[in-house]
């Protein structure tokens, strides 16, 4: 599978334009009380999600590394991934709206949904791909039974 970027490379770089498009864009602002108790909750869950997430996998003993998912050794379907496919890549959306709602421009909920797009078609389709000819039956039924993201 030929990645264009890493996926915190995608992270950070949709992060940046959520800071240029607040930076730049003269409406959309907004503040609320509890604003900071939400990002920092937000923030809190997603390291919540992706450390369980990034345990899961270490404890299996399979591969964390997505550009080459051939190198999987095990499907993993129990713990966070009983309920999302890519708990991983939900920890890096969920910091994406803390960074959003920390910038405090509402525009940025739209580059948070470019993120969502753009995972599901350069990064998890292709890892879904590589991982339906790994575990076959085993993985379909996987997807049938769990959600992609949440």
């Amino acid at each position: 599978m030929k990645l264009k970027m890493p996926p915190v490379i995608v992270l950070i770089v949709f992060g940046f334009f959520m800071f240029l498009l607040s930076e730049v864009l003269p409406v959309g602002y907004f503040d609320f009380f509890g604003r900071k108790y939400l990002m920092y909750t937000l923030l809190i869950l997603a390291m919540v999600v992706g450390l369980i997430a990034l345990v899961q996998f270490l404890t299996t003993k399979t591969t964390v590394d997505p550009s080459i998912p051939s190198k999987a050794s095990k499907l993993v379907v129990n713990g966070i991934y009983q309920y999302s496919r890519n708990p991983m890549y939900l920890a890096m959306l969920l910091i994406l709206l803390a960074w959003g709602i920390w910038l405090g421009n509402a525009f940025n909920v739209l580059l948070a949904a470019g993120f969502v797009t753009y995972m599901n078609k350069f990064q998890i389709e292709p890892e879904e791909q590589a991982l339906h000819e790994i575990f076959g039956k085993a993985y379909h039924q996987y997807c049938i039974l769990v959600r992609r993201w949440f």
